[in-house]
């Protein structure tokens, strides 16, 4: 048996929803499919509620565009009979809907507990629809069978309850079944719950785990994890295979390609998960199982990064050999709902750095000031303090404990190329080194790390040239000339990143092509003066940066000093020669 789990691209419209009708009905083996609400629908359940709870009155036109975009998905997927048997659920079900609106806007109040019966109507709906597209398919009330207890606020999974009510529905399943993801119920009131945003992938899991089932798939819009986020490393790669822990890493730190906590009961189980591409079903995807296969010379997975990170800060000379500490700082936040990805302690226990979302940051503080209030009084602790806007970047892989000097690369690599690091932590494991950075650094390390570890099979050299005459021109179609030589034989990438002339320059971060870079300057409407071409290439923070400078102008030389603070060091040069103009020279990271 497997079970697939299908996100809300994957039945975000008409064309989609064909995909996964074709997908589902060509297995031979039993299936349970557990859906997601349509693409953008919980969002539009929430937003609604919200502007009701507010005396908003257009909450009655967001309520009408949810009830049409339902209607448009299946008239475009049903007729006869099914489509009059699907419209005719809708209706009733969105009519309930309608008036728990209505009592919203009426009383001005949107409880946590109405909060979670309005977003359960987004999967009660959109598992009707795809029961009834699929051939053969049984729909199951996912409400009946998911069963949660409150803990601290939370709902969570009550596997007591739910594992026997799974086996209980799907003991003799032999074809195709279809369950809301997401919503639940509370075990002991019955009322309407959800596991939280992501919760359908946790739903799929629990399945899965209950039914011993052979594979658990996570059909989504992207081919699998990649080596780093592609917004920002456009070569990035899927990763063919993880571990569990590897996969939880990942996600744990910003790689949104499946919840995390959907890894949990499956792992116990020794259960495969595979993460597939509903828009290109013939990708091989991620598998993710207890032994993934390793390249040799990869030590590290991949990247990952959280850019919404606050540090709050405790320190003081008083937490020197105090027992219970540190204690009091976990349990005080736990208490209060915050949540921590990142530690950092000095081994002289005077400071305690911790990593959270920027929102929780400030109230933090005030609750560990009113905790260590008698400590500030007497000056045992000095300062309770937050730094806000930076970011966290993780480094994963199972097979970097066996590989001595991957810190020392890391802190190295990220040194030369002027990163500064504000806060790091390893755990024994060495599965995960993470560190702190400011957020504009954010792209610039990610790339030197993806470059320096080796996850390209070539290194990249940025160049920012100014001057474009005999010798600049020249430099050009030599590197024109080179670019492929290099790239395939010295596993070397020149890219051109940034052109000037004396009256116009141009940018580009993925590269300017040298085959057309006159034309391109010449269309150019950015004025060319050596404040902003220093400032461009600030904004542009690149990493392995050259300057190549082919003027004798000597207000271009004096913007060398500046850049130099920002991307690397001069490479030395004859004494002679350090105090004349340059027919070229360059700036090198």
């Amino acid at each position: 048996m497997h079970v697939l789990k299908l996100g809300g691209t994957s039945v975000g419209s008409i064309a989609s929803i064909k995909n996964v009708k074709q997908i589902v009905e060509s297995r031979n083996e039993p299936v349970i499919v557990v859906v997601s609400a349509l693409g953008g629908i919980t969002d539009r359940l929430i937003a609604t509620a919200n502007k009701a709870a507010a005396g908003d009155k257009t909450f009655e036109q967001e309520f009408e565009f949810i009830r049409q975009r339902h209607f448009d998905v299946v008239n475009g997927l049903l007729d006869g009979e099914d489509l009059t048997a699907v419209k005719l659920f809708i209706t009733g079900t969105l009519d309930e809907l309608s008036n728990i609106y209505h009592g919203i806007y009426l009383i001005r109040e949107l409880s946590a507990k109405t909060l979670c019966t309005v977003v359960s109507y987004g999967e009660r709906i959109s598992s009707r629809i795809i029961a009834t597209v699929i051939n053969g398919a049984k729909w199951v009330d996912s409400r009946e069978i998911i069963k949660t207890v409150n803990v601290y606020g939370k709902n969570v999974c009550d596997f007591d309850a739910t594992n026997p009510n799974v086996i209980g529905q799907f003991a003799d399943h032999k074809g195709i079944a279809v369950m809301g993801g997401f919503i639940s119920s509370d075990s002991k009131t019955g009322e309407v719950t959800n596991l939280g945003r992501g919760g359908s992938d946790y739903t799929a899991a629990i399945v899965a785990a209950a039914l011993n089932a052979e594979l658990l798939e996570i059909w989504t819009d992207v081919d699998g994890f990649m080596t780093a986020d592609p917004r920002v490393i456009n070569t990035a790669y899927v990763i063919p295979e993880l571990s569990f822990v590897e996969a939880m890493e990942l996600c744990n730190f910003g790689a949104k390609v499946i919840y995390p906590p959907t890894i949990f009961p499956v792992y116990h189980k020794n259960i495969p998960i595979v993460i597939k591409n509903t828009f290109n079903p013939d990708a091989p995807g991620t598998l993710i199982h207890a032994n993934p296969k390793h390249v040799s010379g990869k030590f590290i997975k991949g990247i990952s990064s959280i850019n919404d990170t606050a540090l709050v800060t405790i320190s003081g000379l008083g937490m020197v050999g105090v027992t219970g500490v540190n204690k009091r700082i976990f349990s005080t936040l736990a208490d209060n709902g915050i949540s921590v990805f990142l530690v950092s302690q000095a081994s002289s226990e005077n400071s305690s750095t911790i990593g959270m979302k920027n929102g929780d940051a400030d109230r933090a503080v005030e609750i560990l000031r009113r905790e260590f209030a008698k400590e500030l009084e007497f000056g045992e602790i000095n300062s309770i303090t937050a730094e806000h806007d930076l970011a966290t970047i993780a480094i994963v892989g199972e097979r970097m404990k066996q590989t001595p000097g991957i810190a020392g690369k890391l802190f190295r690599i990220l040194g030369q190329n002027g990163i500064n690091v504000i806060a790091c932590a390893q755990g024994a494991s060495e599965t995960n080194i993470s560190f702190v950075t400011t957020k504009e650094s954010l792209r610039k390390a990610i790339n030197v790390i993806h470059d320096s570890f080796f996850l390209w099979d070539y290194n990249v050299l940025n160049i920012f040239l100014t001057g474009v005459g005999l010798v600049g021109r020249s430099l050009l179609e030599q590197i024109h000339k080179q670019q492929e030589y290099l790239l395939q034989h010295r596993n070397l990438k020149l890219c051109v990143v940034g052109l000037s002339n004396s009256r116009h320059c141009i940018f580009n971060r993925d590269g300017i092509d040298l085959a057309t870079w006159e034309e391109q300057l010449n269309a150019s409407t950015e004025p060319s003066t050596p404040e902003i071409i220093r400032e461009k290439i600030t904004e542009m923070n690149v990493f392995n940066a050259v300057f190549v400078d082919c003027t004798a102008s000597a207000e271009i030389a004096n913007i060398y000093e500046s850049m130099l603070q920002h991307i690397g060091r001069l490479r030395e040069l004859p004494p002679a020669e350090a105090h004349r103009p340059q027919t070229w020279h360059q700036i090198s990271v």
